[in-house]
């Protein structure tokens, strides 16, 4: 089979591989679509996980089976999924404890394109079928349905970090799509205000229209003095974070109130610490929280999230601004994400 793949640091290509093995409770899918991430350029350019040879990239698809192993019960051959862009092992220890993404070590949940290969390749294999998959829900785009891989997902999970609560004021760093997602997941939680950090008119549009109430840019200054400006020196009840550099947790602790919380969740793909400025963090005793994750993958969340799509309360739509048709595009789609022009949110590329 074909794929396209990370070649080395800074390279990528088309190679030729096998066709993946179905092992007994797993399968066998190929991709209906695809999405590229910005974390597929962390890892190609910045090599933020480590140096990588001919590993298939990608992480954000919707697809459709075609071979299941002997003990899946709940798929079949033919049927179109949901796919998550996190798969863990649920028989783990890790997953009992209830860190799930962290079944087998560290992030190991996070398979595709850092532990095996992704799927961008003509066909990918996905392990525990029956707790990773989700059926596609009928009439929901494909593109759509690749929104639903990692970007709501993540972005919800930044407003599940900070712990939003009803009436909060919560500050969002970044609003790229992960970050539209944080915005629409604080909005659905309760928040009463949402202040955002961005500038590019196509997602500013977009957050507003997420539940955004005010905007900042950090090109106008500190985030944090911008914010204290905005909230007559009291700061925010929450902040959750979906850009930014390891400096960025800095302008955060000094945004969010004592006793706030910060949920991380952006993927800091350079830098060797991340900054906590020691007076504004209480000298260690402030009780500002700060709670970094990797999203939860598995089916429960992708039903659960699917059904906020098909009742109405939440619309991916103006997330796909660039939509392709056909595999000789992939690499086009990942040069986009990597310039990200004033126009872009997310690239799509329909298969089939």
């Amino acid at each position: 089979m074909k794929g396209y793949a990370m070649l080395r640091i800074g390279e990528t290509g088309w190679i030729e591989k096998e066709r993946p093995a179905c092992g007994p409770i797993d399968a066998i899918c190929r991709p209906l679509a695809v999405a590229i991430c910005t974390s597929d350029v962390h890892t190609v350019y910045e090599g933020a996980i480590g140096d990588r040879h001919n590993m298939i990239l990608g992480h954000e698809c919707c697809a459709e089976v075609v071979e299941v192993g002997s003990e899946v019960k709940d798929f079949k051959p033919g049927d179109k999924v949901l796919v998550p862009a996190i798969t863990p092992d649920w028989n783990s220890l890790e997953a009992q404890a209830g860190f799930s993404m962290h079944s087998g070590g560290m992030l190991a949940g996070w398979k595709f394109s850092n532990f095996k290969d992704g799927v961008f390749g003509e066909y990918f294999h996905v392990n525990d079928a029956d707790g990773n998959l989700a059926l596609l829900p009928e009439g929901m785009s494909l593109a759509d349905a690749c929104m639903l891989s990692d970007m709501v997902p993540t972005g919800f999970h930044a407003a599940e970090q900070a712990d939003v609560q009803f009436g909060d004021t919560v500050l969002v760093i970044g609003i790229g799509p992960v970050g539209l997602m944080a915005v629409a997941g604080a909005n659905l939680r309760g928040a009463s205000r949402i202040i955002a950090v961005g500038t590019r008119p196509v997602c500013v549009a977009a957050a507003k229209q997420y539940g955004a109430t005010d905007f900042i840019s950090y090109k106008n200054g500190s985030i944090s003095e911008q914010v204290m400006a905005m909230t007559g020196g009291k700061g925010v009840d929450r902040v959750c974070m979906a850009g930014g550099t390891v400096a960025t947790f800095e302008e955060a602790v000094k945004a969010v109130k004592p006793g706030g919380r910060i949920g991380n969740v952006n993927y800091l793909g350079s830098g060797e610490f991340v900054t906590i400025p020691r007076v504004e963090w209480g000298a260690g005793m402030g009780h500002k929280v700060i709670s970094g994750g990797l999203m939860p993958g598995g089916r429960l969340r992708m039903e659960k999230l699917a059904t906020l799509i098909t009742s109405g309360r939440l619309d991916v739509s103006p997330m796909s601004t660039h939509v392709f048709n056909g595999w000789e595009h992939v690499d086009e789609a990942l040069q986009l994400m990597r310039a990200k022009p004033a126009d872009l949110i997310k690239p799509v590329v329909i298969i089939d």
